[in-house]
Formats: structure tokens, C-alpha cells, sequence
């Protein structure tokens, strides 16, 4: 009766262990972002009751525009956050980085990408019992050591910042 009572709570305690809720597992799922829900700006009266022409694409003035909203509490230029809009300052720069041609479907070839390439994780470390994290381990051929880059740019004669010790 003992031993029966010891074994059902080890296996009450193993199966506790199962839950994936951690929000970096590679195989996150298709959930709810709960990042996306923004409460909207309250209605307000236009300065003229005259209706503009539509502009397709437009944006309302209860739009809300958190991006925007940060920018103006910093002082800056929203109209910068405009997609397309180019600030004089970088057009050197933009040009110089697209010299070579723009795939227009970037975002989308790197989602796709990146999906098979969290497929292909997934089924390599299905067999992780243990329940554990599994974004860094997928990731880490790609993961960038800052103290290396730091002493590669210092023996390059770079000003560097100084860095926290490891």
C-alpha cells in the first residue's frame, strides 16, 4: 500500500513537470498576442465639418499610434515613422545598402525560413523529456559573444564603450 501510494505521487509529480508555457519554447504556436490590443484615442471634433477626399490605406485620428505617440514624448519627428519616408540624414546610407537591388518580400521569406528552420528544431529535440527551454539551444549557432566582439573591435583601434565584467 505504501510503495502504490510512493509510486502514484511520483507519477502525479513527473506529469506536473509536462506544462510548456514558456512564451520562448521554439514550438510557440499560433496564440493570442497580447500585445496587440491598444486602447483607441477618444472621439474628437475635426476643426472643419468639410469631409476630405478618402486616401486608401489612410490612417483616422483615433487611430492610435504608439511609435508616434513615443517619438513626440521625445521630442522627435513622427513623420519619420512613415513607411517609405526616408529622413535626408540616412538617404546616403539607404542607397548605399540597396545598390545591389531590394527583394520587396524580405519579411516574408525570412518568416518562412524561419518557420521550417523552428520545424526542423522542434523535431530534432522532440524527445527533450525534461520539458526544457528550447529557443536558446536552437539558436545558438547564431548568437552573437559581445565580449568577443569587444576585444575584436578594440584590436581593431574601434572606441569602444566600456563593458560590464563577464
Amino acid at each position: 500500500m505504501r510503495r502504490t501510494l510512493l509510486v502514484a505521487t511520483m507519477i502525479a509529480a513527473l506529469s506536473a513537470c509536462s506544462g510548456r508555457d514558456n512564451l520562448m519554447v521554439v514550438d510557440s504556436g499560433n496564440g493570442p498576442d497580447e500585445f496587440s490590443v491598444i486602447p483607441a484615442l477618444p472621439l474628437q471634433a475635426p476643426e472643419s465639418l468639410t469631409l476630405p477626399a478618402p486616401t486608401p490605406g489612410g490612417t483616422n485620428l483615433t487611430d492610435p499610434d504608439p511609435l508616434g505617440d513615443a517619438i513626440r514624448a521625445l521630442r522627435g519627428n513622427p513623420a519619420a515613422t512613415v513607411a517609405g519616408g526616408v529622413p535626408a540624414r540616412d538617404a546616403a546610407l539607404v542607397g548605399f545598402v540597396s545598390r545591389n537591388g531590394v527583394d520587396p518580400s524580405i519579411r516574408a521569406t525570412l518568416a518562412e525560413e524561419d518557420a521550417a528552420f523552428r520545424d526542423r528544431a522542434r523535431l530534432a529535440r522532440s524527445f527533450d523529456i525534461l520539458g526544457q527551454d528550447q529557443y536558446f539551444p536552437a539558436y545558438r549557432r547564431w548568437a552573437l559573444d559581445a565580449y568577443a566582439e569587444l576585444e575584436r573591435f578594440r584590436a581593431l583601434g574601434v572606441e569602444v564603450p566600456s563593458a560590464p565584467p563577464r
